[in-house]
Order: C-alpha cells, then sequence, then structure tokens
C-alpha cells in the first residue's frame, strides 16, 4: 500500500506556489486533508486592514482539496481541478494562520467531489467554503 502521507508532501512540495505560500500539509487520511498556511506580509490584499489576498485563500482551498482526492481509497495520485465554487465567509484575521480542512465525499468513475473549509485561529467561524469537482485516475 502506498505511502498516502508521502505522496501528499511530494505534492505540495512539488507545486511552486505551494511553497511560496508556505503551505504545510497537517493532517492527510483517507479522502480527507488539512493544509496550513501562516500569516505572510507579502500576500496582504488591503494594506489598510492587513488582511490576506483572497486568491492566496483560494490556492490553499484548492491545494488541499486535491490532496483529500488523492487520498481517497477509490480515487488515484492524479488530479486535476474541473471546478471550484468558493464562498468568501469573512476576512482571516491579520496575524494568523490559515487552515483548510477539506473531504472528498463522493467518487464516481472519473470524478471526486470534495467540500472545504478554512478558518484562522478562530476555528467556530469560517473564512471560506468550499465545494469542488476534481478529476480521478482510478487506481489499479
Amino acid at each position: 500500500m502506498p505511502d498516502v502521507e508521502a505522496i501528499a508532501r511530494q505534492f505540495i512540495a512539488a507545486l511552486p506556489h505551494s511553497h511560496a505560500l508556505g503551505m504545510r500539509l497537517e493532517a492527510i487520511d483517507a479522502g480527507t486533508a488539512t493544509i496550513s498556511m501562516p500569516y505572510d506580509p507579502r500576500l496582504i490584499g488591503d494594506p489598510a486592514t492587513g488582511v490576506i489576498h483572497g486568491g492566496a485563500v483560494s490556492a490553499l482551498m484548492d491545494t488541499a482539496c486535491g490532496a483529500a482526492v488523492m487520498s481517497h481509497p477509490q480515487a488515484g495520485f492524479s488530479t486535476a481541478t474541473l471546478d471550484l465554487r468558493i464562498d468568501y465567509m469573512r476576512p482571516a484575521t491579520p496575524g494568523q494562520t490559515i487552515r483548510t480542512k477539506a473531504e472528498c465525499h463522493h467518487v464516481t468513475r472519473s470524478v471526486a467531489f470534495v467540500r472545504a473549509v478554512a478558518t484562522d485561529d478562530d476555528d467556530s467561524r469560517p473564512v471560506a467554503m468550499a465545494t469542488g469537482a476534481f478529476t480521478v485516475e482510478r487506481k489499479g
């Protein structure tokens, strides 16, 4: 059985934007992944407030969703985003790490469906929520 965590870490390390954004794999299991992104002043979208740009949050959510698909027992170790809808609920608190928890909840022959929630240190209030569809390359 392949080492899902090692494959996910390799996947994240191979993406230059993930490295540039400081993404870190925190947890991965069968169909779930949690990836964090530390606060970085280079990613500020609004200098007046210090809030991280939505594009950085979007990249974090997309990466976490892809990792969740890759870790699902019925999917393969290769995927691409077909569709990703992100609803921004509130600005992330400046100075805090943003963390996305993604779950691949359904896999068909060629498409995996994922949902994700991004939070900052106030884990009770979402920063953003996402639903998406990703390609599936069936195992063996």
